[in-house]
Formats: structure tokens, C-alpha cells, sequence
């Protein structure tokens, strides 16, 4: 029986938004050499760094515990963009995704103690506005870019980059709730329960399917 959940992870975001479910958690970060699991396919390079984060963290578990791992890439014209790594390169990558649409794809996995998972990708269609060269000039000079695959947070009212997406919004904060509850029911931990109610409106979440690897 799942006593609580361990995210793998340090990221804030992901971490408000497991604080959601009903589930407790506990916050275990799992240092992996995420170059080495890179594929030629970057959505799939996605899912196959999440399963390798949580077949580290298994090992720790104990037996009333699933870990929890995620691993977002944002897609552009078949190429990965991931977190900038210098000013220059966040106002590069921003100007480049401007006024276009892109993919962001999420590899989600779920592991157990016994070696029972549940892997699946997530992909959500993001249309971004026409941001002005002065607005990511200060958004850049916030230093916000940084600890974000493709440079941007969706939830960034300020910056406000993105006109809609198609699928699901969460996905794009970094951790698709209803990939996440899907995956604990499927284990048998039951329904994670209250990000039904605190979820944005998203009928991806509510009825779509997911891509389920092998």
C-alpha cells in the first residue's frame, strides 16, 4: 500500500505541483548523468532520463513508497532545446521560439521498491506570442531563463509568453498531474484525488490517451 510518494526531483515547480495531489511526498533530487541517456529521438530522450532517475532513487525506497521522476524537453523544428546556459543563448532561444508553435514533451515514470513501474510521454502543442525584443531583454535580466528547458515558464504573468496551448497546461509548468494520478492508479495506489478539482481547464487531462512505451 503507497504511504507516500519521493520526487526525484529539485525542482520548485514540480514540487508545488505534487503538493497538489492527496498523496504525501518527500523530495529525494537523484544526480544522474543525463548525457548519457541522450537518443537521437528527443521526446523519447525525455521519458528514457525520467526512468533513469527513478531506477537510481529505487534503491532507497521502502516498500510503501513510489518514486517519482520527470524529465521536460521542449521541441523546435525536430531539435531540443533545453535550459540556456548564458544570457545570449536564453535571448537566442526565446527570438527563435517567438511567434511560432513548438512541442514541450514530458517523460513521466513511476517506480516501486519491487521494480513495478510506469512510464509514459506527454506532449503538449505550445503557440507563443510575438514577444518584443525589450520585454525578453527583462525578462533574461531577471535571471529567469535558466533553470527552464526552452528558456520560459508558462505560468510567468509578467512575461506572459504564450498565446494557447493544445493538450495539457501542466505539462508545460514541468509535471503532468494527469499522467501522474493515471500512473498511481494503474500501480494500485488509487486516485491521487484533489488536482481533479485544482487542475486548469484541460480536456487532454480528463479523456485523452497517453503514450505508453514498453
Amino acid at each position: 500500500m503507497l504511504n507516500r510518494l519521493v520526487l526525484a526531483s529539485a525542482s520548485p515547480r514540480r514540487q508545488l505541483l505534487v503538493g497538489l495531489l492527496s498523496h504525501p511526498y518527500r523530495v529525494a533530487p537523484q544526480d544522474v548523468d543525463e548525457a548519457a541517456f541522450v537518443l537521437e529521438d528527443p521526446v523519447l530522450t525525455a521519458l528514457n532520463i525520467a526512468r533513469a532517475k527513478a531506477r537510481s532513487a529505487r534503491p532507497a525506497l521502502d516498500e510503501s513508497e513510489i518514486a517519482l521522476t520527470a524529465d521536460t524537453i521542449v521541441v523546435s523544428d525536430g531539435q531540443a532545446l533545453g535550459k540556456p546556459r548564458s544570457p545570449e543563448e536564453a535571448r537566442n532561444m526565446l527570438r527563435a521560439l517567438r511567434a511560432r508553435p513548438h512541442v514541450v514533451a514530458t517523460g513521466v515514470s513511476l517506480t516501486a521498491r519491487n521494480g513495478e513501474e510506469w512510464n509514459a510521454i506527454v506532449t503538449t502543442r505550445v503557440f507563443m506570442r510575438h514577444v518584443a525584443d525589450v520585454a525578453i531583454d527583462a525578462y533574461v535580466a531577471r535571471g529567469e531563463p535558466f533553470d527552464k528547458a526552452g528558456g520560459y515558464a508558462i505560468q510567468d504573468e509578467a512575461f506572459n509568453p504564450v498565446e494557447r496551448v493544445e493538450g495539457c497546461y501542466l505539462n508545460v509548468v514541468g509535471l503532468p498531474l494527469c499522467a501522474v494520478s493515471r500512473g498511481l492508479e494503474t500501480l494500485g495506489a488509487g486516485p491521487a484525488g484533489s488536482e481533479e478539482r485544482l487542475l486548469p481547464p484541460c480536456h487532454f487531462c480528463r479523456s485523452a490517451p497517453f503514450e505508453i512505451p514498453g
